[in-house]
């Protein structure tokens, strides 16, 4: 009987849980915005893209400027961005509203099950959905934010036109503030990371509601704010009224991530207002269609140099090491810091070394990367303070200590110790669970040849013998380093 009622309570779990992942959000604005019939909608959604007139690009989209109005308004413009994603590798739409209904502070994410319109279900990328909301304490599931509003839906058809076999990441954006676009860029960055099948749409309308040349003018002024691609100065033009989008955080956040992903140029596809579309120009609603390209090569330039980091790179890890250990040591909280720098958001192994006075007094480290490599400098540089070899750092040694960082490849099986290059390699020695490494340095700084190296490694890292090396069911990798420290920018 006990049985029996753990499994009819398994079961019941299971079910509602399933039943959670598979929520259909009911559209909201299918047959006002849009046609509630899908033959209706598919031909409606056909006819624009036919009359758009665009030029087929291989180049890289990273993201789309849309308007989201109805679509006898704003259609014929929105099918301009679209078309130039027709038949895209792409895999998750990000899709980035601004809320039109709801006040709140944060971010509200939709983490689950699919989203419906009269052409079908689209599924949610609940992995990206919930690693969005799981990395900043400003970004949630917050439903209300998505009860009423239309800027992400009105999309989602047009979506299901060009792509095939996509999943999306429903965002609706709260209060307006540089933060917060910085917030959200920021942790768009490190869940998307490298992927290049991820497309951003930030949709948006403009000027609201003035006399047509009016709008004209507001809107060529926007225009050319957002051709310049500096998120701060169109921030500031927002902020100040000269522009207007009413999607401005969805924007302002679209421009920062492009940004820092390699975005070389955006290309404004097409502009109309609604009196254009009804000849009533009285009081004129403005509609654009942008697309943002990434700079060619950018990413194969990253990933050949990915380890080769530049002065402000190293100065930037080496203060976030340095203010990491004083608030530790001082009993304070762990730093929060924000970052965009692209390859400080990749997902590299590093170490924190400390010295006092030249004599090794903390290092600790990770050898693969498990999370953004200033999260692990930041992280590191707290282990350090604490290495179970010496006694914790404390407030008083401050002053005599200086950092040092080591940002690590990945690391990769050699054949033979023979490849094993002394004071360019670092090096994993593997063997059952026992395990030991050696960074690259430890050869400059003891002479040692490379069989007293790998000896060293095995007896005094591993609790191997000392040859154990030699043996061929010993694993041995190697890894490079790109070290700097404190010492070196006095």
């Amino acid at each position: 009987m006990k049985r029996l009622l753990i499994l009819t309570v398994l079961f019941f779990f299971f079910l509602s849980g399933n039943c959670l992942a598979q929520q259909i959000k009911k559209p909201v604005v299918s047959g006002s915005y849009y046609s509630d019939s899908a033959k209706i909608l598919a031909a409606e959604i056909e006819k624009f893209l036919d009359w758009a007139e665009v030029t087929e690009s291989d180049k890289d989209i990273l993201a789309l400027i849309s308007p989201h109005a109805g679509y006898e308004y704003c259609g014929s413009v929105a099918a301009y961005g679209y078309k130039a994603i027709k038949g895209k590798p792409i895999r998750t739409v990000v899709v980035i509203g601004s809320s039109h209904y709801e006040y709140f502070e944060g971010v509200s994410v939709y983490p689950q099950g699919a989203w419906q319109t009269p052409l079908g279900n689209v599924p949610v990328d609940m992995e990206l959905a919930n690693a969005l909301i799981q990395g900043h304490d400003k970004i949630s599931f917050y439903e209300p934010a998505f009860t009423k509003e239309h800027s992400v839906e009105v999309q989602i058809p047009f979506l299901q036109i060009v792509l095939d076999d996509f999943k999306i990441v429903p965002i609706v954006m709260g209060k307006f503030s540089y933060e917060n676009c910085q917030m959200l860029a920021q942790a768009l960055l490190e869940t998307i990371k490298d992927r290049k099948d991820v497309l951003i749409v930030a949709s948006t309308d403009m000027s609201h509601f003035h006399p047509y040349d009016e709008a004209c003018e507001i809107d060529n002024l926007t225009i050319e704010e957002l051709k310049k691609f500096d998120p701060e100065s169109l921030y500031s033009k927002l902020d100040s009224k000269e522009s207007e989008l009413c999607g401005a955080a969805a924007v302002v956040t679209t421009l920062l991530y492009t940004r820092q992903r390699g975005a070389a140029e955006i290309e404004i596809m097409k502009y109309a207002n609604s009196g254009d579309v009804t000849g009533n120009k009285n009081k004129v609603v403005g509609y654009l269609s942008a697309v943002i390209y990434a700079e060619p090569g950018r990413d194969e330039m990253l990933n050949k140099d990915k380890r080769v980091l530049n002065e402000d790179q190293k100065k930037r890890l080496l203060d976030i090491a340095r203010q990491t250990i004083e608030a530790h040591v001082g009993k304070q909280e762990r730093p929060d810091f924000t970052e965009t720098d692209p390859l400080l958001l990749k997902n590299m192994g590093a170490f924190v070394t400390i010295h006092k006075q030249g004599a090794l007094r903390g290092c600790i480290g990770n050898i693969i990367g498990q999370q953004a490599l200033y999260l692990t400098v930041r992280d590191m540089a707290i282990e350090a303070t604490r290495d179970p070899r010496f006694p914790p750092l404390s407030a008083d040694e401050l002053k005599d200590i200086d950092i040092e960082i080591s940002v690590l490849t990945q690391p990769e099986r050699v054949k033979s110790a023979d490849d094993i290059e002394m004071g360019r390699h670092g090096v994993i020695v593997k063997r059952g669970s026992a395990s030991g490494v050696f960074l690259p340095q430890v050869a400059t700084e003891t002479g040692w040849s490379r069989e007293e190296f790998l000896s060293n490694l095995c007896a005094h890292k591993a609790g191997l013998s000392p040859d154990a090396w030699k043996d061929k069911d010993t694993e041995l990798y190697s890894f490079t380093a790109q070290v700097f420290g404190e010492k070196d920018s006095r």
